[in-house]
């Protein structure tokens, strides 16, 4: 029994490095044809990893005020300034970046995932079904997805979980249009046909023979949406609707900076640059996976 362990720990390593070693591969050749998108994905990777490791990266603790520096423009001791607290605006925009990357990746990722499902069983099943839920999403899509984001925060109040849920309810027709349209055209193969005449139910179809055709669709809608949830969150907290003082958000940096009576550049610029790189990462990245992963174009990779 020892033997058969200390075999299938090292048959678990070597899996772990052959695939380390095949996806490194596989970046560098996608780094050689699309580096535009390679480069912005670092990007993404290094504004993740620095805001998980906040404690450790920023300077100062962002929300200890202090008076003696009130407005100091940005300088040796301060990077990016502090604001009209004297708080840290590079600790505050690290731990900014904390709050709104992960209110943006959780409500995406809830948001495409059950608009995904529902569009999923919507394309699948037909029927009634399918004609009812389809008027709900395009009441959903007519209406802009920051007022309806605002109408539920007004009902449900601010806070981390309210701002998830808001944006999450903003992207589900969108998951559920794309995934829905996807799940049409496999519906018709012969691999499901034969499923199905061999007796299979309709959720064992669903689930081992169409949704993992789905699952490229719903990596691209998952990138290129997140660009989405980040403005949102951030127009949220510019207007007062978002996370409550004193925890830093970008968007809420923004607002605080525009409510004082005299305008510092350095309070309104750092965190508008941190939202513009942060949705154009996700935005171009997403534009090169979805080329990846296009079947037309998979061949030139």
């Amino acid at each position: 029994m020892e033997s058969t362990l200390k075999t299938t720990g090292f048959d678990v390593l070597r899996y772990i490095w052959t695939q380390a070693t095949l996806n490194a591969g596989r970046f560098r050749v996608f780094a050689r044809r699309r580096p535009v998108s390679a480069f912005w994905l670092v990007v993404i990777i290094l504004l993740v990893l620095i805001s998980i490791a906040a404690p450790l990266v920023a300077p100062d603790d962002p929300n200890s005020p202090d008076f003696k520096n009130v407005t100091a423009s940005p300088g040796a001791g301060h990077l990016f300034g502090t604001d009209f607290l004297g708080r840290d605006s590079l600790s505050r925009v690290i731990y900014g970046g904390r709050v709104s990357l992960f209110i943006a990746l959780t409500s995406i990722f809830i948001g495409i995932g059950v608009g995904s499902v529902w569009g999923m069983v919507s394309g699948y099943l037909g029927g009634k079904f399918d004609l009812i839920s389809q008027r709900f999403l395009e009441i959903l899509i007519a209406i802009p997805g920051l007022i309806l984001a605002m109408m539920l925060t007004f009902i449900l109040g601010a806070s981390i979980t309210t701002l998830i849920v808001a944006i999450a309810f903003t992207r589900l027709a969108f998951g559920a249009r794309v995934i829905r349209a996807v799940t049409l055209s496999v519906r018709e193969t012969a691999y499901v046909e034969a499923a199905r005449s061999i007796g299979a139910p309709p959720w064992r179809i669903m689930v081992f023979h169409v949704a993992p055709q789905t699952f490229a669709p719903f990596l691209v809608l998952f990138t290129t949406n997140i660009g989405i949830a980040i403005l949102i969150e951030a127009a949220l907290g510019f207007i007062g609707l978002g996370i409550a003082p004193p925890t830093a958000t970008w968007g809420g940096m923004l607002g605080e900076a525009a409510t004082n009576l005299e305008p510092f550049w350095w309070l309104v610029f750092f965190p508008g640059l941190f939202i513009t790189v942060a949705v154009l990462a996700f935005n171009l990245a997403g534009d090169g996976l979805q080329d990846v992963l296009d079947p037309r174009s998979r061949g030139t990779l």
